[in-house]
């Protein structure tokens, strides 16, 4: 075979070989062309069957109910009344007849000092009186004598004078040591140390078998009237006109007083009374409100947040705060038409706080508004309505609602729907 046509073959062999190989890539490539494509039709597919699935959502109707209105400020605890107990007489103190702790009564005894002193002073009083009023009845007799004498021309006027004038003076020392023996009673009623005022007392100052005075400083106890009781809070100048309107209409107003957390109830009680004047230095007005405080539920300079019930807003529109979307637009919520599909619609908030809030404008009563799965949601989709399951959210609850300050709740104004 001549080189030539060994030549020949070689180049027919490889023409063969590239035919393969480029029939081998196109079928490939044909194939994995063919793959991707029913991949992407599919995840259409599968994209386009989860866009038409109904959304499943929590709904609740928006209602009618009633928003009250609060505002709230933080308030010290004060007593009515508060009083050290002091020695009004020098002794030795011999009896404590309190416990640490205990409530007393006006009247009941408190302490005992060592009488004995007193009881000395008042048996020279009493001496002393019986020998003053011997001396003014002798006095007496003589001045009858004197003037019957002055009378009969027997006497002198000089000498009814004078005794006149000593009658007059043993009149003057009877009523002398009258006062002494009053003074000396005293003092013997000052040994016995009763309470001025009902109310708890505190730490005891002074054990017995010390020495008081009338110049101690710090006293025996201290007492503090507890029942009722105080808590003076204070409140922004901005809010005054909307209290005076409603003391103006002879209106009652409710106070409550609540922990560090706005959490706990502490008390319950009235508006009482407020300042005659605004403090300029923080704009605020100092407000006094009566709690009864029968539990004790309120302690002497206890701080606590008060919140005092300025105005009731009748026939708002109530829709839980969960249900409230914000954006760029601002406040929307989804409401779900008769179709099951929801539609973004704007509102106009008013007191909310908690799990309530007042609508002014844009949602209706009876209007179903999504309260749980809005995240998932978007214009003209479908939704499934379930059920909410009980104590995840629970039922309506008293809550606050905010006039201003953010829509995190940190407002002053403070709401409860009904």
């Amino acid at each position: 075979m001549s080189t030539d046509q060994i030549g020949a073959d070689r180049r027919r062999l490889l023409s063969l070989v590239a035919v393969i190989l480029v029939a081998t890539a196109a079928a490939f490539a044909f194939w994995h062309w063919s793959d991707a494509d029913n991949a992407t039709r599919r995840a259409k597919g599968r994209w386009a069957d989860a866009r038409n699935r109904p959304v499943p959502v929590v709904a609740e109707a928006a209602r009618t109910g009633k928003i009250h209105v609060y505002v709230t400020g933080l308030g010290t605890v004060t007593p009515r009344n508060t009083v050290t107990v002091r020695t009004q007489v020098n002794g030795q103190l011999t009896r404590v007849a309190f416990q640490e702790g205990q409530m007393v009564h006006a009247g009941d005894l408190l302490a005992e000092i060592d009488p004995r002193p007193y009881q000395v002073q008042l048996l020279q009083a009493e001496g002393a009186l019986a020998r003053d009023r011997a001396l003014l009845e002798n006095a007496r007799v003589d001045l009858k004598r004197y003037k019957t004498l002055y009378h009969q021309d027997s006497g002198s006027q000089q000498q009814w004078d004078t005794q006149k004038a000593l009658v007059e003076q043993y009149e003057g020392a009877v009523k002398t040591d009258q006062g002494q023996i009053e003074s000396a009673k005293l003092q013997l009623t000052y040994c016995h140390i009763t309470s001025p005022i009902s109310g708890r007392v505190g730490l005891r100052q002074v054990d017995p078998g010390n020495y008081v005075q009338t110049s101690d400083t710090t006293g025996l106890v201290v007492i503090t009237e507890v029942r009722p009781i105080y808590v003076v809070f204070t409140l922004p100048a901005d809010d005054l006109p909307a209290v005076l309107k409603q003391m103006r209409a002879g209106e009652q107003l409710p106070v409550e007083a609540f922990g560090r957390y706005q959490k706990t109830l502490l008390a319950t009680g009235s508006l009482l009374t407020l300042d005659n004047q605004i403090d300029p230095t923080t704009g605020t007005i100092r407000l006094k409100a009566l709690f009864q405080n029968e539990d004790e539920g309120l302690f002497p300079n206890q701080f606590v947040n008060a919140r005092l019930l300025v105005r009731t807003l009748e026939d708002a529109t109530v829709i839980p705060t969960a249900a409230v979307q914000r954006g760029v637009p601002g406040t929307y919520v989804y409401v779900v038409g008769e179709d099951q599909k929801v539609s973004a619609r704007p509102v106009k908030l008013g007191t909310t706080e908690g799990e309530l809030a007042a609508v002014d404008s844009g949602v209706k009563p009876g209007e179903l508004v999504v309260v749980d799965g809005a995240d998932k949601l978007r214009e003209g989709a479908k939704v499934k309505l379930r059920t909410r399951k009980r104590g995840v959210q629970g039922a309506q609850t008293t809550v606050a609602g905010e006039a201003r300050g953010g829509p995190q709740g940190q407002g002053r104004h403070r709401s409860r729907a009904e």
